[in-house]
């Protein structure tokens, strides 16, 4: 099976799982996976699954990473944070969509590694920070988009203050050994507005920043 090909199995796999709006779609054409896949796993880039990364972290199914995307909404003037960079594909996917995503994540060498990445695609409307994302940016705030791709108890606080009127944010809540779903938050004027969408399972959203080089 050639490129072309395993590029529409790939696609078709998408629409299959409900990932059907036309710009989220054609944003996951255009960013290929493979790239921010390292070493053995490289190879299974085309397929709807996740695969470990470095750090004891893991790239999530492309499924996963196209219904989270569709559910954030995101608008061609719309300022993005996504706490959790992992491999960055989720930031990369994002950039196609957003003016401007910003990324944060605990562990230095995911960042720095997401960054080189970025570079490589010459993705200039992403910048990646080394930080506790549990606490948001916010000397960046606030922000019209966020998600959140680790799993908390409950949507962090700092991040909630951090998300605009008429703002979303989408992610995954529910602890580590549990069921989890994935929940998406609008703000509106009289508060804060809450959907379940699906469930889910992702790594914990830890606190601090991680000592991995």
């Amino acid at each position: 099976m050639d490129d072309a090909e395993r590029k529409m199995q790939f696609l078709y796999a998408l629409r299959s799982r409900g990932v059907t709006n036309a710009a989220v779609l054609t944003a996951m054409e255009q960013i290929d996976r493979a790239p921010f896949i390292r070493g053995y796993f490289a190879e299974r880039a085309y397929e709807d699954m996740p695969l470990p990364i470095a750090c004891g972290q893991t790239i999530s199914q492309p499924s996963v990473v196209g219904l989270m995307t569709q559910a954030l909404e995101v608008t061609p003037r719309d300022t993005v944070l996504e706490v959790g960079t992992g491999s960055g594909y989720q930031a990369a996917i994002l950039s196609q969509l957003a003016r401007r995503v910003y990324t944060v994540d605990r562990h230095p060498r995911l960042v720095r590694e997401a960054r080189e990445v970025f570079d490589q695609l010459g993705l200039t409307n992403v910048t990646a920070f080394t930080a506790d994302g549990s606490f948001g940016l916010p000397d960046q705030a606030p922000f019209d988009r966020i998600l959140v791709t680790a799993a908390a108890e409950d949507p962090p606080g700092p991040l909630l203050a951090q998300l605009k009127v008429g703002g979303i944010m989408v992610l995954p809540v529910g602890q580590s050994d549990a069921v989890q779903h994935l929940i998406r938050v609008r703000r509106t004027e009289s508060g804060l507005d809450y959907d379940e969408l699906r469930p889910v399972r992702f790594v914990p959203l830890v606190e601090g920043v991680a000592r991995d080089g």
